[in-house]
């Protein structure tokens, strides 16, 4: 086997790697989550609109999305929406939920607890846990400056 320098290395990938379309591919991500967002919109006005508060209208806005992410990725809709829009899914919160129940469905056929449970938060857990993790540091600084 020849030995490759990083940069023979570099090139050999430049070239098996395909072009991307960075732009089409920018607009289609913005364009997607952003229309998610406004979707996202719609529903907590029709939250506050049905009477509940600016505070209990984004967080029923949460379980809402949460719930439409995970149905569309089970159904398999959202996953086809992902490969043709990119990052644009990923953003907004029906991608933390797509990232959560992918894994699921992906592992169900090992059984429910050592299959579904375990690998569910294979890759949303890491987010879950550096998202704690940070909330709590920041909240100990705003506690030991005095700013709450």
């Amino acid at each position: 086997m020849k030995k490759m320098t990083n940069k023979d290395y570099g090139k050999y990938v430049k070239e098996k790697s395909p072009d991307s379309p960075l732009l089409p591919d920018m607009l289609k991500a913005f364009l997607v989550g952003g229309i998610i967002c406004v979707i996202g919109q719609a529903v907590i006005n029709g939250w506050t609109a049905a009477g509940l508060d600016k505070e209990s209208a984004a967080s029923a806005t949460c379980v809402t999305l949460v719930f439409c992410g995970a149905l569309l990725t089970g159904l398999g809709i959202y996953d086809r929406i992902a490969r043709f829009v990119g990052a644009g899914t990923l953003v907004p919160i029906t991608g933390f939920a797509n990232a959560v129940v992918s894994p699921a469905l992906e592992y169900k056929a090992e059984g429910f607890v050592s299959g579904m449970a375990a690998k569910m938060f294979v890759i949303a857990g890491p987010v879950i846990v550096f998202g704690l993790t940070a909330s709590v540091v920041y909240g100990l600084i705003l506690v030991l400056f005095g700013l709450v």
